[in-house]
């Protein structure tokens, strides 16, 4: 049986999963075949050998114990080398593979969260409508009033009344005023909203399809180490 090795952090990361650690695996299982080591066997063991150790040194002289049997003593510390940098190279690109996934994600969460809070103002935006109905139909009806007044204003001057007493100030018309100043304000915050809604989408749609590039070109690199 092989010799347990303590677990710690890894300096060039612990997680497995990834394709680079994938495209590491093989590429690792094929040296050792080429090397006359069964790959079958010993690859998992050294993958957890690369794992478990703290540091570069320690995965050197860890191996160098693995594959001394094997090796003639003045190629088996390049061999062991070679194996220690590539590990920490694939490491490190699944490190930063990940972290993009991880800004990606965060992104799009982001723009979720957004698109949330646009379809709500929309649900209260209805409201709205229906207020604005109203204020429109209000304004019509004092309109109309406004009208009849100027003809009771035209027939009190002629009989000599004073037009303080011939009419009432309407006191609605600033209301009104008012009520259409905001319908205005309130519509082009809406169109606002609407060109920031169709920025995000665009950026989303935009990040999904660089994601789906780098998979694929993934794959295609997968492919090519396969063959």
């Amino acid at each position: 049986s092989f010799p347990t090795r303590r677990s710690a952090d890894l300096r060039c990361g612990t997680r497995a999963g990834t394709m680079a650690a994938a495209g590491f695996q093989a590429w690792l299982e094929g040296r050792l075949e080429s090397l006359e080591i069964d790959g079958a066997v010993y690859t998992a063991y050294i993958l957890g050998v690369l794992r478990e150790e703290e540091s570069d040194a320690e995965r050197l002289e860890a191996l160098q114990g693995t594959l001394g049997g094997f090796l003639e003593e003045d190629f088996l510390n390049d061999v062991c080398q070679e194996i220690v940098t590539r590990w920490c190279e694939a490491e490190k690109a699944k490190r930063s593979q990940e972290k993009k996934e991880d800004e990606i994600q965060a992104i799009a969460t982001m723009m979720e969260k957004q698109a949330q809070i646009v379809v709500k103002t929309r649900e209260v935006s209805e409201e709205d409508k229906r207020r604005k109905a109203a204020v429109l139909a209000q304004y019509a009806n004092i309109t109309d009033e406004e009208d009849e007044e100027d003809d009771e204003k035209g027939a009190a001057a002629t009989a000599g009344i004073p037009l303080e007493k011939s009419f009432f100030k309407n006191t609605n018309l600033e209301d009104v005023m008012n009520a259409r100043k905001q319908e205005k304000d309130t519509l082009r915050e809406e169109a606002q909203k609407k060109k920031e809604q169709d920025k995000l989408q665009r950026e989303k749609d935009k990040l999904v399809k660089q994601e789906r590039k780098e998979k694929e070109k993934k794959r295609t690199q997968k492919g090519e180490r396969k063959r």
